[in-house]
Parts: C-alpha cells; sequence; structure tokens
C-alpha cells in the first residue's frame, strides 16, 4: 500500500522519472489547446443573442424595447445584437468586461433584479455604468457601425447636420446624445449629484446668526411648529431666508417674497413680475391673513396681472443654510455646462430673460441625464442670470436681491 502511494506520490511530483520529457511537453501543449478552445467556446456562445436572452430579466424587460427600434427593424434589413453594442470587439476589452458582467449575473441569482419591479429599481445604476463604459472608449461599439468618416452629412436634415458636423469636429462619443436610442431612459429620479453632499456638509458647519439672511442648499418642508409635525409648504433651494431663531433641530426663518393675486396664491416668486418659484404653500395657508402679511401691491405693465409682496414666518430643519449662494451656482453652471453642450452649443445665460427660459429648459432637460434635484438648481440659476438681471441690460445685474422693488 505504502509503495502504491509512493509511486502516485512521484507521479506528479517527479513526473520526468515515470513520463518522458517529449510525452509531457506534448501533452501540456495539448491540454493548452484544449484548455485554449474550451474557454473561446465558451467566451463565444456567452456573446450571442440566445444567450443574453435566455435571462429572463432580459427577455421580458429589455427585448420588448429593442423591438420598438430602428436597431431591431428597419429597411435596410440590419439588425443589431445584443453583443454587437455590449460586448467589446477587441479581445482584452472583452474579457474584462465579462469580468464586470459577472455582477449583473450575480444580480440575477441572489434576486436584486429578478423581477420588473427590481429591475426598474436599479435600472439607473445599470445604465449609467454602461454609460460611462462607452464614454470612455469613444462609444467604440456603436461606432463599428456608425463611423464619423463613413457619414454623408449632406443626406441628413439640416438640424441633424450641425449637430453631427460639431460631433465629428471634435469626435464626440455617441452616447453622450444617444442615451435611450435602443432601450428606454431610466427614471432619473433614483439619482443623485453627488456635488450636493459637499454643500448639504458645508451647510451643516455653517454657523447661523438671529437677523442674518442665509440661502439654502436644497430644498426644504416648512411647518407651522418648531417640532415640525404641521407641515404647511416647501421653500426651493437657493431661496434667501431671515433666520429668526433657533430651537434644538428646528429654525424658523422668515419669507419675503411676491406672488401673483390671483386663485389662492400658493407659489411664492423671489423677483417681482419674474416666475422664480422659491415657495409653495398649502393653500388654506397661503389664504390665510394671519399667517402671510401683504406689505405692497402693484400691476405687471407686461401682462396685467396684480402681484403681491408678501411676507411670512415658517419652521424648518436646520442645517441647510450657506451664507453665500454661489457655491450652490457653481454647482449648477457646471451642470448646465457639462449636460447641456454634449449635444450642441448652449445659449448663453443672458440670451433669454427668466421667464422664457422654463419652457426652453423644460424641452431641453429630457435629453440629459440631469436628476430632479439637479435640474430645478440649473433652472433657477439660469432664471436669475438671465437677461433680466444681466448688467448688459440694465443696472448691476445683481440677482442677490429677494425683494426687487420694480421689474427690470
Amino acid at each position: 500500500m505504502k509503495k502504491l502511494l509512493r509511486s502516485f506520490r512521484d507521479l506528479f511530483l517527479k513526473p520526468s522519472v515515470r513520463i518522458g520529457l517529449g510525452v509531457l511537453v506534448t501533452g501540456g501543449f495539448v491540454a493548452g489547446v484544449l484548455a485554449w478552445q474550451g474557454f473561446n467556446t465558451a467566451l463565444e456562445v456567452t456573446n450571442t443573442e440566445e444567450f443574453c436572452l435566455s435571462c429572463h430579466t432580459m427577455h421580458d424587460n429589455l427585448l420588448p424595447e429593442l423591438q420598438k427600434t430602428v436597431h431591431w427593424n428597419n429597411r435596410s434589413g440590419v439588425r443589431a445584437r445584443c453583443p454587437d453594442c455590449h460586448v467589446p470587439h477587441d479581445f482584452t476589452d472583452k474579457v474584462a468586461r465579462k469580468m464586470q458582467a459577472s455582477r449583473e449575473v450575480w444580480g440575477q441569482i441572489v434576486g436584486t433584479i429578478d423581477t420588473r419591479e427590481k429591475f426598474k429599481d436599479h435600472r439607473i445604476v445599470l445604465a449609467q455604468r454602461e454609460w460611462k463604459r462607452l464614454s470612455a472608449n469613444g462609444s467604440k461599439e456603436c461606432r463599428a457601425c456608425h463611423d464619423y468618416k463613413d457619414m454623408d452629412f449632406d443626406k441628413m436634415r439640416p438640424a441633424s447636420q450641425v449637430a453631427m458636423r460639431a460631433a465629428a469636429a471634435r469626435d464626440q462619443s455617441c452616447i453622450d446624445c444617444h442615451k435611450g436610442i435602443a432601450h428606454q431612459l431610466p427614471d432619473m429620479k433614483g439619482a443623485r449629484n453627488p456635488a450636493f453632499d459637499t454643500l448639504l456638509s458645508s451647510a451643516a458647519g455653517q454657523g447661523v446668526d438671529t437677523g442674518q439672511s442665509y440661502y439654502l442648499v436644497a430644498p426644504q418642508d416648512l411647518y407651522a411648529d418648531e417640532g415640525l409635525s404641521q407641515r404647511i409648504g416647501s421653500v426651493e433651494v437657493a431661496t434667501q431666508v431671515k433666520v429668526l431663531e433657533t430651537k434644538g433641530d428646528a429654525q424658523r426663518v422668515e419669507l419675503a417674497l411676491w406672488r401673483k393675486n390671483k386663485g389662492y396664491g400658493r407659489v411664492w416668486y423671489s423677483h417681482f413680475g419674474l416666475n422664480i418659484t422659491s415657495a409653495i404653500l398649502e393653500k388654506d395657508i397661503a389664504q390665510d391673513t394671519s399667517f402671510v402679511k401683504v406689505l405692497d401691491t402693484r400691476e405687471d405693465p407686461m401682462t396685467g396681472l396684480e402681484w403681491q409682496q408678501v411676507t411670512a414666518t415658517a419652521w424648518m430643519r436646520k442645517g441647510s443654510l450657506l451664507d453665500s449662494v454661489e457655491s450652490v451656482w457653481t454647482i449648477a453652471r457646471d451642470s448646465y455646462s457639462r449636460s447641456c453642450s454634449v449635444c450642441h452649443r448652449q445659449p448663453e445665460e443672458a440670451h433669454f430673460d427668466a421667464n422664457t427660459w422654463p419652457g426652453l429648459f423644460g424641452g431641453m432637460v429630457g435629453f440629459t441625464s440631469m436628476d430632479d434635484d439637479t435640474a430645478r438648481v440649473v433652472l433657477k440659476y439660469l432664471q436669475t442670470h438671465s437677461s433680466d438681471f444681466s448688467a448688459s441690460h440694465h443696472g448691476t445685474g445683481s440677482p442677490d436681491s429677494a425683494l426687487q422693488t420694480a421689474r427690470p
């Protein structure tokens, strides 16, 4: 028995004693070829559309979306398959992507994305991961079929020509403008701009003095009591408030804004005659004369509407105020520059007035990946830096006064 065990041990530890060197090398070469062929075969099998759609998460969620697009059915009969877009064509990149994809496989196995509801909840994470990959490699997979050098710009619509010629000039990544081209866009409400975390951290350390004015770095609910139990409305980011007192985790603040004297007057604006939303109150509170004080009334000569200068005090949770609004505008300015210039040159802030910007921005923001919080900040930034506040149009151009006494 001992000799048998010793012989078995020597076979592995001292193979050259029992096996000729030529046989050993040949056997190793054959084993290597078989291993490589097995690996390559397995790799190719996982690169087929059939393999992708064998997972019901892909078959039930993504396939129906793809089938409604020109990538599935078109006049030329050329169809893009899952690997064409989502698997790199270079071997090393392909292997790296396979390793990354193991996270999605694991998510399917453990049930993270195994239902329609769970998939929708996690879709923003999956989409942003793929957008980041395509943006980093210049949308190499897209450009295997859609390369700039092969495009006939003269056959495009005039508006498309302008955008595509500019994109080609700077060799822009396709995914910058064409998110959602083959699949539905995720719900951006699940996204969050990490830049706001820095603002909130700064606000948490901001010293607040009674009687001084500060700016909100994030939207906040308004309450009638210091216990923060009776919600009466909300106040928007970048709104200026005066701190009257602080008790525990609550602060009583004064709002001094404008509203239109029509309906319930729930929406309050930062400036006379300009639709720059700063606060929204519950309708019963907005009509409560013991809560709302009207300081002035005047007619807007542009619209004929009567506006009221109003003030009120309310409680809000502390920790969201800064003594300068410029840090908020920095984030907004950067977001506007990055998100709204990938498809075309974005308009200058002062190119439109404050009341025109909401409609224009609403038409543009759907083509970006901005989350809701960022979109609100960017819109307010554009409005408060519009032609109404431009020094080239009038005055000093300062948008910091919360109580503008006349429309520009």
